[in-house]
């Protein structure tokens, strides 16, 4: 989709409509911190029937675990990644699965690579859903709303993650990834853990064991580009055997209860640990708790890398 809207705005500049593309690329100037200052969503877009059918197709469900007051802000940390993130846009950036409707006060922001804030029109369409880039600027501005009721949702395990995800799989990364503790920190916000139980469940990926040439290929690909490229497959549109159409498997994010965080301007490494491991501690306990609803072996658990 992000390369057909660079090819429109190309392509309009050697027709008729070329002063679309200059139109555009004024106002693109103009609107260029949007993105950073908490975006531009689109209810009508939120709203729209297309998520519903997505919804349904898995089905994708959103559980809530306890009350958020919508007099602060939180910061949530989705797990895992999965190949799509299928679950945390749905969740997220669209009213399919109810969100505003279970956290009555509260508006939802996703982060996103930045990366894909460069390209033209795709930007307002990710706006319009209430992603935000994944820089510490577009971050900030979110959480540190004074009337509350932000909600800054980050995909902890990134990229990175996606090339650890296949069914079964129960690995996180999350061991060496502190800077959102150490955002929360420095601004009082609240952390909440969610798993998201079938997220790696919708496609099959090429076995790629670390060490592996795919994946030192994948490793390289990623500094480069900054997105990672996991080879997955799943079924076809009119056959179950091959294709890039992912499982019709069941999600569930469960959001877990809200983690009270001091606040302090500068955080010493102690104390990001300490807030770091215990979050982990509670990731845990909502996996545990809630693993048996959704078919996951008793003798499974969480393992951080």
């Amino acid at each position: 989709l992000a390369q057909c809207c660079i090819a429109a705005f190309i392509a309009l500049f050697f027709t008729r409509f070329w002063l679309v593309s200059a139109l555009y690329a004024a106002w693109w100037f103009i609107d260029r911190e949007k993105p950073s200052k908490g975006g531009r969503r689109i209810h009508a877009i939120r709203n729209s029937i297309v998520w519903r059918y997505m919804r349904d197709y898995f089905p994708i469900t959103l559980v809530k675990t306890a009350e958020l007051d919508p007099r602060q802000n939180y910061l949530m940390g989705f797990h895992p990644h999965g190949v799509l993130a299928a679950g945390a846009f749905l969740n997220f950036c669209t009213e399919a699965s109810g969100f505003s409707t279970l956290f009555p006060g509260i508006t939802p922001h996703l982060m996103m690579l930045s990366l894909w804030f460069r390209f033209p029109f795709f930007r307002d369409y990710l706006m319009s859903g209430g992603l935000v880039p994944s820089d510490k600027e577009s971050a900030s501005y979110v959480l540190q709303r004074p009337e509350g009721g932000n909600m800054l949702a980050i995909i902890v395990g990134g990229a990175q993650e996606a090339l650890d995800a296949r069914p079964g799989s129960c690995t996180l990364m999350l061991k060496n990834r502190k800077g959102f503790v150490r955002l929360a920190i420095e601004h009082g916000t609240p952390l909440v853990p969610i798993f998201s139980f079938g997220e790696n469940d919708l496609y099959e990926q090429v076995r790629n064991p670390k060490g592996s040439w795919l994946r030192k290929l994948q490793h390289r690909l990623q500094q480069i580009m900054g997105i990672s490229l996991p080879l997955f497959h799943a079924r076809g549109i009119f056959q179950y055997s091959f294709g890039l159409v992912p499982y019709r498997r069941p999600i569930c994010t469960v959001v877990g209860k809200p983690i009270p965080v001091q606040r302090k301007h500068r955080p010493s490494e102690k104390e990001v640990d300490q807030v770091h491991q215990k979050y982990i501690n509670e990731l845990c306990k909502l996996f545990e708790e809630h693993k048996a609803k959704y078919n996951i072996p008793e003798d499974r658990h969480l393992e951080f890398i």
